[in-house]
């Protein structure tokens, strides 16, 4: 890890690509480059290890991190998770699902990680493969100069100091910052979606026994749902994904009395943490759901979460950011060496970065509609439909496997299920647009 400059004066650097964001869309775009031969500069605001939600993993991440090579280093730190289970109030049963159905057999599980672990793996292996890495500096302002000239980055160090680099392409893995969406004024609001989240950390919560003791489990509840994560040490995520109204109804209430007052509203979960003990703050966060108008410029990619965010409920994030950066990394790389090829690159990689949020949000739109929610607790695998759905949540989405047949039919019998039952679904309709309206700051509805 390179240290800061001095801060006695600013001064300037040159490298190749300049990487925003040190988390897993960064921090392996960052390893890929370097490995080809790219001088890589990475800037990251915090250091690491840092707390950082989001700790389920997907089947999909494995072939990911053995390309990396850090497979062995997250399978030492990682809770085995080798399915997801289901529990809703409007049901008598739980559902549970494992990845080894799914289409494709090879993938049957995945990890539960701390994210503060698990991402230091991943910027530490950007450094070992001479990535020039620094922590605790926060991208200030970037400016794209015209024709091929790259960008001009303007960077403050913890110290006060200020670095200027020069770049011939930019990544932006600024995570929910957004830093480049922001600035270009890009992020939008997604009206499909919109929901809030407030989580912790607990110790002592029931966990399922056996090989099941690492699943996550979801939770539907009036208000949203639940995820519990279980982690290696003993320690386990719980959160509440509420629409935003929910939130607001906190008024002056602290986040911890607020987040346990919401877990008592779901009778199978607070069961689950009677005996269990708060051991972290507890957080929330708003304006959970949002896309960027574009997905790269002529001498920059907005990957992971910089470019969009919908909902958290399967897990797609990491996966879907070290996604964003391999297809980003080849971008890059074909960008710089091959210019006449850029174009045709640059078009790949915007389709590219539409497949995952595409393939998730259909059913994320739909989670909390009792015909899904139907469909999800009593599965029926005809034509191969619930080893489609399990591919999808497995993360196998990118069009290796030959899920799409399977899934056209699953939402044809979602459709045929919710015009039989026109009344329920046209209530859950209403319902729902009213659940995600955006609110200001009173309560009130915004436009």
């Amino acid at each position: 890890m390179n240290t800061p400059p001095a801060a006695s004066a600013a001064c300037t650097s040159d490298c190749d690509v300049l990487v925003i964001g040190g988390g897993p869309a960064g921090s392996t775009a960052a390893a890929l480059l370097a490995e080809r031969g790219h001088r890589v500069t990475l800037l990251e605001k915090a250091h690491h290890p840092r707390f950082h939600i989001g700790e389920s993993l997907l089947p999909a991440n494995l072939p990911l991190l053995e390309k990396l090579g850090v497979a062995d280093a997250v399978k030492a730190i990682g809770m085995e998770k080798w399915g997801a289970e289901f529990v809703s109030p409007w049901h008598d049963h739980k559902q549970a699902f494992e990845f080894a159905d799914a289409m494709d057999k090879s993938m049957p599980m995945a990890y539960q990680v701390r994210r503060a672990e698990f991402d230091e793996i991943l910027i530490r292996n950007a450094s070992r493969k001479n990535a020039r890495v620094v922590e605790g500096c926060q991208v200030q302002d970037v400016n794209f100069l015209p024709g091929n000239g790259g960008a001009r980055v303007q960077a403050r160090h913890q110290d006060g100091s200020v670095e200027t680099v020069h770049a011939r392409f930019v990544l932006d893995a600024s995570g929910r910052d957004t830093f480049l969406g922001n600035r270009l004024k890009a992020k939008q609001r997604n009206r499909k979606h919109n929901s809030t989240a407030i989580y912790a950390h607990f110790s002592g919560a029931e966990r399922n026994p056996g090989k099941a003791e690492g699943n996550i489990t979801i939770f539907w509840f009036d208000h949203g749902w639940f995820w519990l994560i279980p982690l290696v040490d003993g320690t386990t995520s719980v959160g509440a994904v509420t629409w935003p109204y929910y939130l607001k109804t906190r008024n002056k209430k602290s986040l911890e009395q607020f987040l346990q007052e919401t877990i008592a509203l779901c009778a199978p979960l607070s069961e689950r943490l009677q005996h269990a003990q708060l051991t972290s703050p507890v957080e929330a966060t708003g304006n959970f759901s949002y896309v960027c108008d574009h997905t790269h410029g002529s001498n920059y990619l907005l990957l992971g979460d910089a470019y969009t965010f919908i909902d958290p409920v399967f897990s797609s994030g990491v996966m879907l950011a070290m996604h964003s950066a391999f297809a980003g990394a080849d971008t890059v790389d074909t960008c710089l060496r091959h210019p006449q090829q850029a174009a045709a690159a640059l078009k790949k990689f915007d389709r590219t970065m539409r497949i995952g949020p595409q393939a998730f949000s259909w059913f994320i739109y739909r989670v909390t509609n009792p015909t899904m929610r139907n469909m999800f607790m009593e599965p029926r695998n005809i034509f191969r439909v619930k080893e489609a759905l399990l591919s999808v949540l497995a993360g196998d989405v990118f069009g290796k496997t030959p899920i799409q047949g399977p899934l056209l039919l699953f939402k044809g019998l979602y459709y045929a299920a919710s015009l039989l039952n026109f009344r329920r679904t046209l209530q859950a309709w209403r319902i729902r647009k009213h659940n995600i309206r955006a609110l200001d700051e009173t309560g009130a509805a915004v436009n």
